[in-house]
C-alpha cells in the first residue's frame, strides 16, 4: 500500500543508523531559478500535467517531474545528497523524517503567498507545525465502506468489523499500521499512539477479531462490496473506492465516529536544491485556488486548498465522501505519524496476528 509507514520507518532508521544524510549548498536563503529550470520528484499521478504545462507557459520555467510509488524511494533518492530535485511531495509522516534526516528545508514564508487559502486542518498539523517544511497539496482518509445491500443498520463505528453477524463478510486493509487505526481506536486509544499497553490491547482486538473475517485485503475490496462479497470493509478513500459509490447506490463510505485517520502529500524543498527560486515560484502557483482545483478535476484527488472548492467544476467529487469527507468527520481524524522506535510494538502484535 502506498501510504504504508512500515518500510519508510525501518528505512529512515537504517538511513540515520548509517549516518546518511544530504550534501551539498545550502540555497534555503535564496538563489538563482537555474537558468529556469525546476526539478520536481513526486507521487504518480498528483500533479497532473495540465498543472505542471500550466505553470511552464506562464513563467517560461522548464519543469521535469519524475515519480515514485513509496515515500521510502523518495527517501532513500533524497539521502545520497545529490538527487537534483528542487521540489519533492512527501507523505506527512515522511515530513517528519525527512525534518529529522535534514533532508528539506526550512520554508522562508515571506516568500509564500497563498498558506491561508488552505483549509483549516492543514494550516497548523502535528507532523509539521505552522508549516515550517512543507505545504499541503492534496489529501485522504482511511475509513469505512459499507454496502446496505446486506447492512441494515446505520454504520457509524469500526465495531462493525468486529461484529460476530457479519462473520465471513467483513474484511480489514492487509496494512500493518492501517488495521492499528481501526483497533487503536475501537480500544479507546488515537491512532497516534506509541503507548506500549495500547499497542497490546489493539493488538488483542485484532486477535480476537480474526474469527470474523473473510480476510485482509488492498486492493479490490470496493469490487467485493459491489459484488456482495464483503458487507463492510476498512476502506482507503481515493478513486477505486470513489468510482464504487459513484456507481453503485449501495455502497457508501464514512469515516467512522472514532476518527479514522487521514493523510496528506505536500510540497517541500529538498536540500541544496539549486533551483529556489523556481521552487518558491511553483509552490505558490499550486496554492492558487483555480489551479489547486486541477488536483481534483485532472487529479480525481482531493486538495488541501479550501478555496479550490469554488473552483472545482467535477461537483460530484465534492459530495463523494471517498474523494471528500465530509468536514465535521475530518474534524476528528488522526494524522498518521510516525511511531519511531514504537515500531517494534507494532511489528511484534502483527507478526502475532497474521500467525494466528
Amino acid at each position: 500500500m502506498r501510504r504504508s509507514i512500515l518500510a519508510t520507518a525501518v528505512a529512515a532508521t537504517f538511513l540515520l543508523a548509517t549516518g546518511c544524510g544530504a550534501s551539498g549548498s545550502d540555497s534555503s536563503s535564496g538563489g538563482s531559478s537555474g537558468g529556469g529550470t525546476l526539478h520536481v520528484y513526486a507521487w504518480a499521478g498528483e500533479i497532473p500535467d495540465s498543472v505542471v504545462k500550466g505553470f511552464e507557459q506562464e513563467t517560461g520555467i522548464k519543469v521535469t517531474l519524475d515519480t515514485f510509488d513509496s515515500n521510502e524511494t523518495m527517501t532513500a533518492k533524497l539521502s545520497t545528497g545529490a538527487s537534483g530535485y528542487d521540489v519533492v511531495e512527501p507523505s506527512q509522516y515522511s515530513v517528519q523524517q525527512l525534518i529529522g534526516q535534514q533532508l528539506i528545508e526550512p520554508l522562508d514564508h515571506s516568500r509564500i503567498q497563498g498558506l491561508d487559502n488552505l483549509a483549516e486542518k492543514f494550516r497548523n498539523p502535528s507532523y509539521d507545525p505552522g508549516l515550517k517544511y512543507s505545504v499541503p497539496w492534496i489529501w485522504g482518509t482511511t475509513g469505512l465502506a459499507y454496502t446496505d445491500a446486506c447492512v441494515k443498520e446505520p454504520v457509524t463505528s469500526w465495531k462493525i468489523l468486529f461484529d460476530q453477524k457479519y462473520k465471513g463478510k467483513v474484511y480489514m486493509l492487509d496494512n500493518m499500521l492501517a488495521s492499528y487505526i481501526a483497533a487503536l481506536q475501537v480500544t479507546g486509544s488515537r491512532a497516534t499512539t506509541t503507548d506500549e499497553a495500547q499497542i497490546a490491547r489493539a493488538t488483542d482486538a485484532l486477535l480476537a477479531q480474526k474469527p470474523v473475517l473473510a480476510g485482509y485485503n488492498s486492493t479490490n475490496y470496493a469490487q467485493l462490496l459491489s459484488t456482495g462479497q464483503a458487507c463492510a470493509t476498512q476502506a482507503w478513500s481515493g478513486t477505486s473506492m470513489a468510482k464504487a459509490v459513484q456507481s453503485d447506490s449501495n455502497v457508501h463510505y464514512v469515516l467512522p465516529e472514532e476518527g479514522g485517520s487521514i493523510w496528506t502529500d505536500g510540497l517541500a524543498i529538498a536540500k541544496g536544491a539549486k533551483n529556489v527560486d523556481a521552487a518558491y515560484a511553483f509552490i505558490n502557483y499550486l496554492l492558487r485556488p483555480e489551479v489547486a482545483a486541477k488536483a481534483t478535476d485532472d487529479g480525481a484527488s482531493a486538495s488541501a486548498n479550501e478555496k479550490a472548492r469554488e473552483h472545482i467544476k467535477n461537483t460530484d467529487a465534492l459530495k463523494n465522501a471517498a474523494v471528500y469527507a465530509p468536514d465535521e468527520s475530518i474534524a476528528k481524524a488522526d494524522f498518521l505519524l510516525d511511531p519511531g522506535p514504537a515500531i517494534r510494538h507494532f511489528q511484534q502484535g502483527w507478526t502475532k496476528v497474521r500467525a494466528s
